[in-house]
């Protein structure tokens, strides 16, 4: 036999239902074709991959986007890519509804971002005999960085790095390949893709450390209405209250990522 509601069950159970209610009213401005059309940067490989059996895609951003069409009541269509400059496009040109970024002031001219729901570390690698020992020695004349395209690292080091020059490879999962056969000196990345790629390619090392800490939102292009940006904000932040986002990184088991504040 279930046990009755406690007045503060109650409540909490009431909430949730206005929430959800508000949630499923919104879904004409985030989801204006009547299907949630969400796009997926297989680029990064923490928050999304295709399943090796069945060739979907999977991960913390899938949970999400399917999450989210649950709560709008709309049918969800997965929209697939390689690259975050893909995504950006997409939901910049309002081909997609939403999409998964790392928060990046360029991006933010067409794009509407939530709060952060994980943080991910950025760090550098170089060959085993190179001179380089600390993030500081990155940023010399005489040094090549190798950048993911479009990329929020290709954006940061845009920005920050004064001396040394940017090598953009096409997609951020190509960036240790186009390293090493381009004879370059650094490649940047997220650091478990680096990791993994360092395990698969002999004569390579991570800095220790890391240069910047990417914070991955999700966003809505900036003309949809401010109900919508606010019902997308306010999804994020149930879903890391509720524990979903804890539960998808550790379902999925994510190492590199953590939970944002």
């Amino acid at each position: 036999m279930r046990k009755p509601l406690t007045r503060r069950g109650a409540l909490l159970a009431g909430l949730a239902l206005c929430a959800n209610n508000a949630m499923a009213q919104a879904a004409p401005d985030l989801a204006p074709t009547g299907t949630l059309r969400a796009v997926i940067n297989l680029g990064n490989p923490i928050l999304a991959r295709q399943d090796a059996q069945t060739g979907a895609p999977v991960g913390v951003s899938v949970d999400l986007a399917r999450a989210l069409a649950e709560r709008l009541q709309v049918p969800l269509q997965l929209m697939p890519v390689t690259s975050a400059g893909q995504s950006v496009e997409l939901v910049t040109q309002e081909q997609a509804d939403v999409g998964f970024f790392a928060i990046d002031p360029v991006r933010g001219q067409g794009i509407a971002f939530t709060a952060a729901y994980v943080q991910i570390e950025g760090s550098y690698l170089v060959r085993q005999d190179s001179p380089l020992r600390s993030n500081d020695d990155v940023d010399r004349a005489a040094h090549r960085v190798v950048v993911g395209k479009g990329s929020a690292y290709d954006l940061f080091l845009t920005r920050e790095l004064k001396q040394a020059q940017l090598v953009r490879a096409p997609t951020s999962p190509e960036v240790v390949s186009f390293f090493m056969a381009g004879g370059y000196d650094v490649a940047a990345g997220v650091k478990q893709q680096l990791e993994s790629d360092a395990r698969q390619t002999p004569g390579v090392r991570l800095l220790p450390g890391r240069f910047m800490v990417i914070e991955q939102a999700m966003g809505l292009p900036k003309s949809r209405s401010a109900n919508a940006h606010e019902q997308l904000r306010r999804f994020v932040r149930d879903m890391k209250a509720q524990g979903f986002v804890a539960a998808a990184l550790q379902r999925h088991r994510i190492e590199g990522a953590t939970l944002a504040p």
